[in-house]
């Protein structure tokens, strides 16, 4: 039997899990860490954060299994979108924190991209917009608010590609990454615009040459980091790619025409397609499988299980103190507490937007608010509420993505440990939810790209991996209420965005 490892990096953490062959789970290793959110809206990390989680979580993963190093065959690495990219001197070295995708104080840079290359031509160009979301975006403000950082930058490189760089040696991005810095990049002819890059003065020696599909080797493990990880030297390192989409891999998707949404810290809901998907409130970037011929078009929370964890270390420190004291799980009391609240939870709505929002309402200036409440409401409520806002987030994605999202959807992530949100989603949407067997999709995705890319899998070989639990059916009557619910939560909305500006305003001055 030979094995392989798959690592995710995170963005609150860092996981490994090693699998054989036949598609069973040996062990698992989880690194937990924290972003930096030096003012508000930045969000940042050190990229030696995610390098000592990867090193850490695939050394005891390798040592929990037991198993020997000549058995393990290939790896292959996923991670968040890492936005900017980790700017790097030309010793291969940091020059700062890695701006990342939840980080948005490129709203005057935004606005310059727009004034002066137009959104007509980015749509041309990158099938793209303008948000202080993309790379693109950060990296300009970089330029115009750091210039001796700049001046340092040498190349920009994604987390898990950094993490690669680190293992191998080698310098590569894999197509999810490239396609997703947005406004540089030609999703026509998949590669770096010379001509944007031209308009907006990003050197083109500042992004890797070599561009690789996910399933392709970068390289080996070098002497010093296979002895570090207690792995053979040379063994193969796979690219992957952008974590959601390598769950969307985990998941079985490796088609055209499967809704499928990844729900962690924050949440992308995608359609993978591999015709034109139209809609410019849409991300578009390749896909993790046949990038060349297959797009990911989603729209998601900036904030999803994001928020449910601020929930939970900000208002419910008794259910902490239990759980540290080795009583229940929180969220497990909390989910229970919640199950026995309405549907609606009796007129509360909670707009899940704690980092403003990216598709489909692409607005800096948007605010988490919960609107309903009174002094019948308790926690539970409250909670309730919250859980609600993500499925609401979701409709909202899945709506602007059009009407031809199949049968039913996929639903991986975090959210997927709680049986009442799973119902939630699905009453919510109105469509049967499928989740999958274990909470490793984006794992099991590198696994699986780890293997196609070793030549130890084949595509028939991990299609038949059985990776999906049964469908959860939504419940006519709670979808009924739920709909109500979802125009009361859009209205919310629009009626205070006006106010929502005026705050950002008033505390940024």
């Amino acid at each position: 039997m030979n094995y392989l490892l798959g690592t995710d990096i995170g963005t609150s953490g860092t996981k490994t899990i090693l699998m054989d062959t036949d598609g069973n789970l040996i062990a698992q290793d989880l690194q937990e860490y924290d972003v930096l959110t030096p003012k508000p809206l930045w969000a940042e990390q050190w990229p030696d954060v995610w390098l000592d989680a990867t090193k850490t979580s695939i050394k005891n993963a390798v040592h929990k299994s037991g198993i020997p190093a000549e058995k393990i065959r290939g790896i292959a690495i996923s991670g968040l979108y890492g936005g900017s990219g980790i700017p790097l001197d030309e010793k291969m070295e940091p020059v700062r924190p890695c701006m990342i995708w939840m980080d948005r104080r490129a709203e005057a840079e935004t606005k310059w991209v727009l004034d002066h290359v137009g959104e007509e031509k980015l749509l041309e160009v990158t099938h793209n917009g303008a948000d202080p979301y993309y790379g693109y975006t950060k990296m300009l403000w970089m330029k115009n608010h750091e210039p001796e950082n700049w001046k340092k930058t040498k190349l920009f490189l994604p987390p898990n590609d950094y993490v690669i760089y680190k293992l191998t040696g080698e310098i590569a991005i894999d197509y999810s990454s490239a396609g997703n810095i947005g406004g540089i990049f030609d999703m026509n002819n998949r590669t770096w615009s010379k001509e944007m890059m031209d308009s907006m003065g990003i050197p083109l020696s500042m992004m890797p040459e070599k561009i690789v599909e996910s399933t392709d080797i970068v390289g080996g493990l070098t002497k010093e980091a296979a002895a570090e990880l207690g792995l053979s030297e040379g063994m193969p390192v796979i690219a992957s790619g952008i974590d959601c989409g390598a769950a969307n891999i985990g998941l079985g998707v490796f088609e055209s025409g499967i809704y499928a949404a990844a729900i962690g810290t924050s949440m992308c809901a995608a359609l993978i397609s591999d015709q034109p998907v139209k809609g410019k409130d849409l991300i578009v970037w390749p896909y993790l499988y046949d990038a060349k011929r297959l797009s990911y078009y989603f729209a998601g929370g900036a904030t999803a299980g994001a928020i449910v964890k601020w929930f939970r270390q900000t208002m419910c420190q008794y259910e902490l103190e239990i759980e540290k004291a080795g009583g229940k799980n929180a969220y497990d009391v909390l989910n229970e507490q919640a199950a026995n609240i309405p549907v609606g939870s009796e007129g509360l709505i909670v707009l899940p937007y704690f980092m403003g929002e990216r598709s489909p309402i692409w607005d800096s200036d948007a605010k988490g608010t919960i609107v309903g409440l009174s002094l019948a409401h308790t926690k539970a409520h409250i909670y309730r509420a919250f859980l609600e806002a993500v499925a609401f987030s979701l409709r909202d994605a899945m709506e602007a993505t059009g009407e031809n999202l199949g049968e039913y959807i996929l639903l991986a992530g975090g959210v997927t440990k709680s049986k009442l949100w799973r119902q939630i989603f699905a009453d919510v949407t109105g469509y049967p939810v499928v989740c999958p067997l274990h909470d490793v999709e984006a794992n099991m995705g590198d696994v699986m790209l780890a293997g196609i890319g070793t030549g130890l899998l084949s595509y028939e070989d991990v299609k038949k991996w059985q990776v999906l639990d049964q469908k959860i059916m939504p419940t006519k009557e709670n979808h009924r209420k739920y709909n109500d619910y979802y125009q009361v939560y859009k209205s919310i909305y629009q009626n205070l965005k006006s106010d929502m500006k005026t705050l950002t305003r008033l505390s940024t001055t």
